[in-house]
C-alpha cells in the first residue's frame, strides 16, 4: 500500500530556506487541510449520527490511537467535562503505552496487536459503545487490531485516517478519510495529518455534545466553573439571559453552580 502520508514533501532543501520561507510554506500547506476535511463531512455525519443514537441509550465513545494520534484523542476527551459539564466516562481517550506515553514515546507500544483490546476491556466495553481509531497512516497495529477485536465483539467502530486503501478502513463501520497529501517535512504526520485529525475530533465531539443537549443557544451552559475566567463567562451568560447586574448574576451563578441551573432552576 502506498502511504500518501509518507510520500516525499513537495519542498526540497528545507535547511536552505529562510525562517520566513519556512513559515509561509507551512502555512500554505496548512490552508489545504480544511478543504480535505470538508470532503469528509458526509462520513463524519454518519459516524456522529450513530454515536449520538448509542450515547442517548447510555453508550460511551472511546478514542484509541498511538503517538500524536493517541495524544489528540486524549486531548479531545479530556476537554469534554470542563467544556460541557459531562461525566468523564462519556468520552474516553486511550493511547498505546498507557498514560506515560502521553509525554514520552513508549518503545514498540504501537506494534502490539492485542493491547488495545485489553485496554478497552478494563472499561467493560460492550455493544452500546462506539470506538474510533485514530491513525494518520491507517496501519498502526494497536489501532487496527483494536478495531478488529471490537467488530468481532459486535461493537461499532469508526476511524480517522489520511491514507486511502489503509487497513484501518476495512475494520471501521464508519470510516472518515481526509486526504491531506504529503507533509512539509516528509513523513511528519503530526503536521497536516495531525491538524486534520484535530479538526475532525472537534467536529465529532462538539456536534455530539450539542445533540446530547449540552449546549443552549450557542452557550456552554453546563461548563465547569473551575477558574475565574469561566466564572466571569458564566456570570455574563446569566446577566444576558435574566437581565441582572453583574453582581446579582455572579451571586446567582455561584448559588446554583451552573449557568443552566441559574437561568432555568
Amino acid at each position: 500500500m502506498e502511504k500518501i502520508t509518507e510520500s516525499d514533501s513537495r519542498y526540497r532543501h528545507l535547511e536552505m530556506m529562510s525562517v520566513e520561507e519556512i513559515l509561509h510554506a507551512i502555512n500554505a500547506e496548512d490552508k489545504t487541510v480544511p478543504l480535505a476535511v470538508e470532503k469528509a463531512i458526509p462520513q463524519i455525519q454518519a459516524l456522529v449520527t450513530q454515536t449520538v443514537a448509542k450515547m442517548k441509550e447510555g453508550g460511551r465513545l472511546f478514542y484509541i490511537g498511538a503517538g500524536t494520534s493517541g495524544r489528540l484523542g486524549i486531548l479531545d476527551a479530556s476537554e469534554i467535562p470542563p467544556t460541557f459539564g459531562a461525566s468523564a466516562d462519556w468520552v474516553i481517550g486511550m493511547i498505546a503505552g498507557g498514560d506515560q506515553a502521553i509525554r514520552k514515546a513508549v518503545e514498540n507500544a504501537e506494534d502490539s496487536i492485542t493491547q488495545a483490546w485489553e485496554d478497552l476491556k478494563t472499561w467493560q466495553i460492550d455493544k452500546s459503545d462506539t470506538v474510533i481509531g485514530i491513525a494518520a497512516s491507517g496501519t498502526t497495529p494497536y489501532v487496527v487490531h483494536g478495531l478488529r477485536s471490537c467488530q468481532e465483539a459486535g461493537i461499532s467502530t469508526g476511524c480517522i485516517t489520511c491514507n486511502p486503501g489503509a487497513p484501518i478502513l476495512d475494520v471501521s463501520d464508519y470510516p472518515v478519510l481526509a486526504i491531506v497529501g504529503p507533509e512539509f517535512v516528509t513523513g511528519s504526520s503530526r503536521m497536516k495529518a495531525g491538524t486534520a485529525q484535530k479538526l475532525i475530533l472537534n467536529m465529532i465531539s462538539t456536534s455530539i455534545m450539542i445533540q446530547l443537549g449540552r449546549v443552549k443557544d450557542n452557550k456552554m451552559v453546563d461548563m465547569q466553573l473551575s477558574n475565574d475566567k469561566l466564572v466571569d463567562r458564566g456570570t455574563k451568560m446569566v446577566m444576558q439571559a435574566l437581565g441582572l447586574s453583574y453582581e446579582e448574576a455572579m451571586k446567582r451563578l455561584l448559588e446554583y453552580g451552573s449557568v443552566r441551573a441559574a437561568v432555568d432552576p
